[in-house]
C-alpha cells in the first residue's frame, strides 16, 4: 500500500486529521462506509482494496449439519 499523507487526505475529505490517525493507528476503530469511499476518491485507489484490507481477517462461519 502506498504511504498516505494525512493532511491532504484530511483536506480533501473533510475528515480530521484525529480521525484519519485513529483510523490507521487503532485496530479496534470501526471505519464508516462514507469515510470509505471519501479516503479512496481523495488517494485515487479502488474501494474494494481498501475495504480487502480493513476486512483481511473476516472469514465467513463455517456451518455444521
Amino acid at each position: 500500500m502506498k504511504h498516505i499523507n494525512c493532511s491532504v487526505v484530511s483536506c480533501k475529505t473533510g475528515i480530521s486529521k484525529t480521525r484519519l490517525s485513529e483510523l490507521s493507528n487503532n485496530p479496534n476503530t470501526k471505519l464508516r462506509v462514507d469515510e470509505l469511499y471519501l479516503i479512496t476518491l481523495a488517494i485515487d485507489v479502488e474501494p474494494s482494496e481498501i475495504l480487502k484490507e480493513v476486512c483481511k481477517n473476516l472469514e465467513l462461519k463455517v456451518e455444521r449439519n
